[in-house]
């Protein structure tokens, strides 16, 4: 099985329910704070790089909600300068298997990285409680 390291929001239910998923699975999981990793901007976009500028963002985030934050008005710079100064707004998890990195809980994606069961019921790449915000950051 692999080692993946996970990097997601401290109290986060979906965050916590992907990871644990991921255990059950049989792999080794090293979990890791999104919101106080120090990220450079060429350490991000290595998770991102095959993701369209818009789908770096986190769509729950409160300023992405509220409209306040448009991910589709950014380019690649302008995009990497924003997440990094505030990684609340960072598409989650980001994950690091061996010498890939993704973002996102994409069930298809990842399987051609690791095995997971085609049986289980994973959670979904979304929070799963949008009506219930995670809590603030820490």
């Amino acid at each position: 099985m692999a080692h993946i390291v996970f990097w997601g929001k401290p109290g986060c239910k979906t965050n916590a329910a992907q990871s644990a998923h991921l255990a059950a699975a049989g792999h080794s999981l090293e979990v890791r704070n999104i919101l106080t990793e120090p990220w450079t901007e060429q350490r991000l976009l290595d998770f991102l790089l095959d993701l369209p500028v818009a789908q770096w963002f986190n769509p729950n985030a409160p300023k992405v909600k509220s409209g306040e934050i448009e991910p589709e008005h950014y380019n690649v710079a302008s995009a990497l300068h924003l997440l990094v100064g505030e990684p609340l707004l960072i598409r989650r998890p980001l994950l690091e298997i061996a010498q890939v990195r993704l973002a996102g809980f994409n069930l298809e994606q990842l399987r051609h990285h690791i095995t997971l069961p085609e049986s289980r019921a994973f959670p979904p790449e979304q929070c799963s409680s949008p009506s219930e915000p995670c809590p603030p950051s820490q």
